[in-house]
């Protein structure tokens, strides 16, 4: 017995002619945007060259206080004197004005006053981007 299936109204009507359309649009658009990118690999260009120069994307390295158990302030190993230590981070300020970091780690024994009075160094140079940690071991 053959299965009759019933035909609609809906099914009839369907035009698939704004189909094409968008798909015709969309071949032009990348057509059209991949001759442009190859255009500017086409130009020939002498472009200069700095020997002196580093990358764009090289980040500087972070600074770190360290602050032992008597509250004295260390940074690459030596002892520094707190007007030393702003004068290092306001050096470090000038060589990298928006992207320089400090991270302050003081002894787990020391008090909070010496990490206090480094985080008021790192405002007043005008440093913003720091993070002060305690030291667990």
């Amino acid at each position: 017995m053959a299965v009759k299936i019933k035909r609609t109204s809906a099914v009839g009507s369907l035009s698939i002619t704004p189909l094409i359309d968008v798909v015709f649009l969309l071949l032009i658009f990348f057509l059209v945007s991949s001759r442009f990118s190859e255009e500017e690999r086409e130009l020939d260009l002498n472009l200069p060259s700095v020997s002196e120069a580093l990358p764009a994307s090289a980040q500087p390295a972070e600074m770190v206080i360290n602050v032992d158990e008597q509250g004295r302030y260390y940074i690459d190993g030596a002892f520094r004197q707190p007007e030393q230590v702003e004068q290092i981070l306001s050096r470090a300020k000038a060589n990298n004005p928006l992207t320089q970091t400090v991270v302050i780690r003081a002894d787990r024994k020391s008090d909070w006053e010496p990490v206090a009075i480094a985080i008021g160094i790192c405002k007043k140079v005008g440093i913003h981007d720091f993070t002060a940690t305690i030291d667990e071991n």
